[in-house]
């Protein structure tokens, strides 16, 4: 069973959405600003739509803290739905006189069909609700914490977009963070200066060049009435050797980070470092070869293994990518089938975004984080702040990443 474990309940356009967290040790600074900023850089991006206009969301911090700091025990959250005043009746929690009417076209793409068979629903609003990507904004106040966990013990959690649709950024943590320049302090101050241009791109890119295409190409779908997907690239510095495990298929680090990326909304492929690319050279240009200098320590001529090696952190940046696809609900809908009348229909539509990939790359932080801190809450063991702390100053002291 995992350290840190949370469960997250509520609908897209319900009262709220809620979470409990159980596992942050005691001792753990968080305030409700700290969450409101990560929430707020969820909402951002270039081609989000009106949904984004309505909500301002904040993380109310209802138990688990006290004075600041976090107890020990668990952990509860609530994020209201700023839109709910408009949904009281279409989703009314008891019976109402005028019920809305159900709505029969399934997305191609979307959960609807699927979950209306299993489920055994007649209307697909019973199945968009939970399965919308609204719910991630609870993921990232969960990861918020996660985040703050990790910079206790100088974890850095990173994230920008590589492409949108047929456009490519040139910039790639892969071919930054690599050799001895990954313990230059002076790289590691441009890597952090090239987050920071990141915060200001309304795409999550810092490649200027390819931030203009971004933007043009996602205005092209969207006059078509389409949607884009992307590339996302999120990582970590300053990852101990060590987090995850070999012996066990569940204790794997890799596979336990692409579970949790996987689980995003719209997310269909995952690569740890190199990822597909180490089907197509061979083993001699794959493989990180390992090196020592003294004034160095241990380093590696490149981080194909995106920082895990057997299912364990290397001491290498951790290197994550992955794609999401295109939004299922488009505003010039696709074939569907009225699943009353058995009927050729147009499927369902309702506001949506033309692109959320920047909005992709908080959620996959948050993902990762969380991974990370209940692996670290694993290795170091303590019920606080301070034992783990005394317990990190006990790790062999190997020369190692960030």
């Amino acid at each position: 069973m995992n350290r840190i474990r949370f469960l997250t309940a509520g609908e897209s356009h319900g009262r709220a959405l809620t979470t409990i967290i159980e596992g942050i040790p005691a001792g753990l600074e968080i305030s409700e600003e700290f969450i409101e900023r990560e929430l707020k850089r969820r909402q951002r991006g270039y081609g989000r739509g009106g949904r984004m206009k309505i909500e301002s969301d904040r993380a109310q911090i209802l138990s688990g803290v006290r004075y600041g700091k976090t107890l020990g025990s668990p952990i509860s959250l609530l994020i209201e739905n700023k839109d709910w005043p408009n949904w009281t009746v279409k989703m009314s929690i008891t019976p109402v006189e005028n019920p809305a009417e159900p709505l029969q076209m399934p997305r191609p793409g979307h959960a609807d069909f699927a979950g209306m068979v299993k489920y055994q629903q007649d209307d697909l609003r019973n199945i968009l609700e939970r399965s919308s990507a609204r719910e991630t904004a609870m993921r990232v106040a969960v990861g918020a914490v996660a985040k703050k966990l990790l910079a206790e013990f100088g974890i850095k959690i990173f994230g920008h977009v590589l492409r949108i649709g047929p456009v490519c950024s040139s910039l790639s943590a892969l071919n930054f963070l690599i050799g001895k320049k990954a313990k230059d302090p002076q790289t590691r101050s441009e890597w952090e200066a090239i987050m920071q241009q990141v915060e200001q791109s309304p795409v999550a890119c810092a490649d200027a060049a390819a931030v203009e295409k971004m933007i043009s190409a996602i205005d092209q779908a969207k006059e078509k009435g389409d949607t884009l997907g992307g590339l996302i690239e999120v990582g970590a510095t300053g990852v101990p050797v060590g987090l995850g495990s070999h012996v066990h298929w569940d204790r794997r680090l890799d596979g336990q980070i692409a579970n949790a990326i996987m689980s995003i909304n719209a997310i269909k492929a995952v690569d740890i470092g190199l990822g597909q690319g180490v089907a197509e050279i061979p083993g001699s240009q794959v493989h990180d070869q390992l090196y020592y200098e003294p004034e160095v320590g241990y380093y590696r001529s490149n981080n194909n293994a995106g920082g895990i090696e057997g299912g364990m952190s290397n001491g290498e940046p951790i290197v994550v990518r992955a794609a999401m696809k295109p939004l299922p609900t488009l505003a010039s809908p696709l074939h569907s089938v009225d699943v009353a009348t058995l009927e050729s229909r147009q499927a369902f539509h309702e506001r949506s975004d033309a692109c959320a990939v920047p909005a992709a790359v908080v959620v996959a932080e948050a993902m990762l984080a969380i991974v990370l801190a209940d692996a670290l809450c694993t290795k170091l063991g303590g019920d606080s702040i301070a034992e783990m702390q005394k317990h990190f100053q006990g790790l062999p002291n190997v020369p190692l990443g960030w």
